[in-house]
């Protein structure tokens, strides 16, 4: 089983070393580690060239988190690919326990590992809404992401059948990915916690936009709007789709940004009437 590691990165030099030597001292190692840097000037590739040679780095014009995925994924020769943002981190014996997890479950071809989390620096617990489930999870995947990049290994035939990671949204494209695939696909979970995600710091994609909601309905119009879709599933994508609109149609007449606001009040009542 040939697992291709990809981490995408951009002006994250500390982090991103953190990363990659999470990678490298697993107890399993990885058929090959890609770094994908998006257009750093912190010196990123300087560092990574010198300090680590044996891995492939891929330098690229800054594109966004969802092109520089799936250039990685796109190059990548392995038969699975492992994602790992470049601020988490993977614990040991992650790898190890993930193959052994998708050896003795082949019908999984995307599966994730339970994680903690650390927000500036401290230890905190998920809320309840975070929780992670297996098997057919489209319901539970529609009010937020529940699927964290840097746990999943995914096999790289998934992407040929449901797409890459969307380029055109600048945030809210891993919430995207895993509704198409989920709507489609059971999602396996190792429930052990095998990564480290950390938070809180300013360059985070999450505190750089407001009404993130607003992504979240992009991405459930286009899978309401899959032909292949359940109907069963179409009318919960739609139910949330309306509770979406409905706090960003609030949210927006607060600020009295009221063009945008009618927007969205003119998709709830689109949709209510399908």
């Amino acid at each position: 089983m040939r697992v291709s590691v990809i981490i995408p990165t951009f002006n994250r030099k500390d982090f991103v070393v953190e990363a990659i030597e999470s990678v490298l001292t697993q107890s399993v190692k990885p058929y090959e580690v890609i770094v994908v840097d998006d257009g750093s000037q912190d010196g990123t590739g300087e560092l990574i060239k010198q300090k680590y040679p044996h891995i492939v780095y891929i330098y690229q014009e800054n594109k966004g988190v969802s092109s520089a995925r799936n250039r990685g994924i796109k190059e990548a020769k392995g038969d699975y690919i492992a994602l790992l943002d470049s601020d988490d981190l993977w614990k040991k014996d992650k790898l190890k326990k993930h193959i052994e997890f998708i050896e003795k479950h082949p019908e999984y071809r995307v599966s994730q590992t339970d994680e903690v989390w650390i927000r500036n620096g401290k230890f905190v617990n998920p809320m309840k809404k975070h929780k992670k489930y297996g098997g057919y999870i489209f319901d539970k995947c529609l009010p937020l992401c529940i699927v964290s990049p840097s746990a999943v290994i995914i096999k790289k035939t998934v992407f040929e059948d449901y797409g890459y990671f969307d380029e055109t949204m600048p945030a809210c494209e891993d919430y995207d990915m895993w509704l198409r695939v989920s709507a489609f696909e059971p999602i396996g979970l190792l429930e052990e916690k095998l990564i480290v995600k950390r938070g809180g710091h300013k360059d985070q994609l999450s505190k750089s936009f407001i009404g993130m909601d607003r992504f979240r309905v992009y991405a459930l119009e286009k899978i309401i709007n899959n032909p292949n879709l359940r109907e069963d599933l179409r009318k919960l994508a739609i139910e949330e789709l309306i509770k979406k609109c409905e706090i960003l149609v609030k949210g927006y007449s607060k600020h009295g940004k009221s063009d945008i606001s009618q927007y969205y009040a003119h998709l709830i009542e689109k949709y209510k009437n399908l």
